[in-house]
C-alpha cells in the first residue's frame, strides 16, 4: 500500500484528533470521580501513539516544509509511549510495594515524577507543532483558525516548559499544562490536512 503525502498527513491528523478525544474524556472522568478503565483508555493510547510515530515520521520526510512541525509531533509520540508505558507497566506496583514499606514511598513518587517530566516534554512539543501549523495557516489565509491553533501552542509550550522547569509543585496548575497540550492537540489535529495540499 503506497501512503501519498496527503494521505501520511490525514492519517496523522485522524490520529491526534483520536488522541485529543481519548485524553478529554480520561479528564472528565477524572474530574466526575468515575472509576477509570485505565488500562483500556491508557492502552488506547499507547497503540494510537506508537502508530503516530510511524506516520509523523513518514510526513517528516515527505513534507518540502514544516519538517520541525512534523519532527515535534513524531517525537512527541515516541514519548508519550514511554511515558503511558510506565503509567501501565510501574505505577501499579510500585504503589503496592510503597503501601507494604513505607520506604519505597519516595522511589514510587519518583516514578510519577518521571511519568509527568516525560509527559509534559510531549505536550510541549505538540504545541511547538501547533505554533508552527498555526502560523503556516495563518500566513495561508485562514486567520481564524491559524492564528487560534499557534496562540494555544505558545500558551503549551509555556505551561509545560514551567512545569518542566519548576516542577509539579510550580505556581502553574498541571491541568493547564495538560489541558492546554490537549487543545493544542486538536486544533493542530484540524490544521494539518489544508497545510499540506498547500505544500505541495
Amino acid at each position: 500500500m503506497e501512503f501519498t503525502k496527503i494521505r501520511t498527513a490525514q492519517i496523522t491528523s485522524y490520529l491526534l484528533l483520536a488522541l485529543a478525544v481519548t485524553q478529554a474524556l480520561y479528564t472528565i472522568l477524572h474530574i466526575a470521580e468515575v472509576n477509570v478503565p485505565r488500562q483500556l483508555l491508557w492502552g488506547l493510547e499507547g497503540f494510537l501513539f506508537t502508530i503516530l510515530t510511524a506516520f509523523a515520521g513518514a510526513a517528516m520526510v515527505q513534507a518540502k516544509n514544516y519538517q520541525v512541525g512534523w519532527s515535534a509531533i513524531a517525537f512527541s509520540a515516541v514519548l508519550n509511549v514511554v511515558q503511558v508505558s510506565i503509567g501501565l507497566t510501574m505505577f501499579g506496583p510500585f504503589r503496592e510495594a510503597s503501601s507494604q514499606l513505607e520506604a519505597l514511598g519516595p522511589l514510587a513518587g519518583a516514578v510519577v515524577a518521571l511519568s509527568f517530566m516525560i509527559y509534559y516534554a510531549a505536550k510541549l512539543l505538540l504545541g511547538l507543532a501547533a505554533l508552527v501549523f498555526g502560523i503556516a495557516k495563518l500566513t495561508g489565509g485562514a486567520k481564524a483558525l491559524g492564528g487560534l491553533t499557534a496562540l494555544v501552542g505558545v500558551v503549551a509550550m509555556f505551561a509545560n516548559t514551567i512545569m518542566i522547569v519548576f516542577g509539579r509543585d510550580a505556581f502553574l496548575s498541571s491541568a493547564v499544562a495538560g489541558g492546554s497540550g490537549v487543545l493544542a492537540t486538536l486544533l493542530l489535529a484540524l490544521c494539518l490536512t489544508s497545510v499540506v495540499r498547500e505544500d505541495q
